[in-house]
């Protein structure tokens, strides 16, 4: 039986929260870092979760582990960086799409996106790199 509440019966992609946790008085101070660390004073507000205060991070912020790190458009996103690597993505192509490392040149890419198109493989960058300044 398919839940109403499911789109075409697929699981919604649920992000309980997109925003960092941000370390406790990192904004007021100086020399205390934004990286997230678990507050210990015996007086905190934080620590004792009084209302008003900053959230800590807790099991229940995670998201379903079906759906984890999931795109939009519903598919994962891989890594690739020459042409081998699309090869591995070819049962995968309606799971998995490729994303080309930053650091690739275009030459490389030009022969990576057409590996994966002849793959039916989706790149989620294959613009990167690719255009051409008009010279007038």
């Amino acid at each position: 039986m398919v839940n109403k509440a499911f789109k075409n019966g697929k699981i919604p992609i649920v992000k309980k929260r997109t925003k960092k946790f941000r370390r406790h008085q990192s904004d007021r101070i100086k020399h205390v870092p934004v990286g997230w660390r678990r507050p210990k004073g015996i007086d905190s507000c934080v620590r004792r979760k009084w209302k008003g205060a900053v959230r800590m991070p807790n099991i229940g912020f995670g998201s379903n582990k079906k759906t984890k790190h999931m795109m939009p458009n519903g598919l994962f996103k891989f890594c690739v960086s020459n042409v081998k690597d699309i090869n591995l993505l070819l049962m995968h192509n309606s799971t998995h799409a490729a994303e080309i490392a930053h650091n690739i040149s275009s030459k490389k890419r030009v022969a990576i996106i057409a590996r994966a198109s002849a793959l039916g493989v989706k790149v989620t960058n294959a613009g990167a790199r690719l255009r051409t300044e008009d010279v007038e």
